[in-house]
């Protein structure tokens, strides 16, 4: 059939279609005296399309279509800035607001090349300070006298350097006995808002292998110093279980109710080494908030390194999780492959807060 069609000598019959007249010649004839354009109004605005159906449609219709065209840029109303809630240790009023802990001053001095004298912290502090971060972690005071220069914390922690008045609180770093925590709070008792922080290993492969402690003894040592802590006079002091991310998830609601209890007004969850991935440590924040008993007096804190560069996404994702402090460096310098980046926290929150829930 298909080589009779081929080869049948039935031409097509184009020739056969009329040309159709031109459209001046089609239009009736028009008085140029009497005639008169359409308004504007009259006129429909668009010419063809779903627009098009939307005018010929019902008004609802109409008013559906006016909802949906974007407003000009002259008549949207920049949102009010947001003012900072007054600072309270265990607590923030604003329950959308994040305070950025800055640690360049003491995790950042351990990249390779980034040692820093104390004239040279100072200078670092003072810009931190007009930046506006809440918290500067000015040192781990027992590692060297010269670490957590007092000239730093009563300068910086005392004397508002920005527009707004702000003064940041000052952090000194301890591990978990009475020797680091009487050197951090000499290093930051003067100035206007101290803060000791403190911290213990809490996975099995830490307690078992480096501090060759049962879990008990480490959670009776962490109930221990917090509470000294706090008797020295600070009102302000945060624990971290180091290598949260690889500890036993009962583990940590048991040491995190117990320092809670002892006085800790913070509470840092670290991804020690750069381990775990964004749903993971999102997934840990959001369990600790929600079967640590009194979770709701204290603040969760991030603290993310980079070793498999998901720093900023982790801290991100703890953010989003319920965590209020976000534990960062400048350019996200620190150990080994380094922490997460203020700028990229900071940028990420500020550029996408609406998916962050207004954050």
């Amino acid at each position: 059939m298909a080589s009779s069609i081929l080869s049948s000598s039935a031409k097509p019959s184009y020739s056969a279609t009329k040309t159709p007249a031109p459209i001046a010649n089609r239009l009736p004839p028009q008085n140029p005296a009497t005639t008169t354009l359409p308004s504007r109004a009259a006129a429909p605005r668009f010419a063809h399309g779903l627009s098009a159906a939307a005018v010929r449609a019902s008004p609802s219709a109409r008013r559906l279509l006016a909802l949906a065209r974007p407003v000009r840029a002259s008549q949207q109303q920049p949102p009010p800035p947001r003012r900072r809630p007054e600072y309270v240790p265990n607590r923030i009023d604003d329950p959308n607001y994040v305070r950025i802990f800055d640690t360049t001053l003491r995790d950042g001095e351990q990249s390779p090349g980034a040692t820093m004298t104390s004239a040279e912290k100072l200078v670092v502090a003072r810009q931190l300070a007009r930046l506006g971060v809440d918290i500067i972690e000015a040192g781990f005071a027992a590692s060297s006298p010269d670490d957590l220069d007092a000239v730093l914390a009563i300068e910086v922690g005392n004397a508002p350097l920005g527009e707004d008045g702000h003064v940041p609180v000052i952090c000194g770093l301890s591990r978990c006995n009475r020797k680091d925590i009487d050197a951090a709070w000499e290093a930051v008792r003067h100035v206007r808002r101290p803060r000791i922080h403190t911290f213990i290993a809490t996975s099995e492969i830490h307690m078992q292998h480096k501090l060759r402690k049962t879990p008990e003894q480490v959670v009776a040592i962490a109930r221990e110093m917090v509470a000294y802590a706090r008797s020295l006079g600070c009102p302000d002091v945060e624990f971290s279980p180091e290598d949260a991310g690889r500890s036993n998830r009962e583990f940590l609601y048991h040491i995190l109710e117990e320092v809670i209890k002892a006085g800790a007004t913070t509470l840092n969850i670290p991804d020690t080494v750069g381990y775990t991935l964004p749903y993971e440590f999102g997934n840990l924040i959001a369990d600790i908030k929600a079967n640590t008993p009194g979770i709701e007096n204290a603040i969760i804190s991030t603290h993310c390194q980079n070793d498999l560069g998901l720093a900023t996404a982790n801290t991100l994702a703890g953010a989003r999780a319920g965590a209020r402090q976000l534990e960062v460096t400048i350019n996200g310098i620190g150990e080994r492959a380094g922490n997460a980046s203020l700028e990229e926290v900071v940028m990420a929150i500020k550029c996408r807060g609406e998916l962050l829930d207004g954050l």
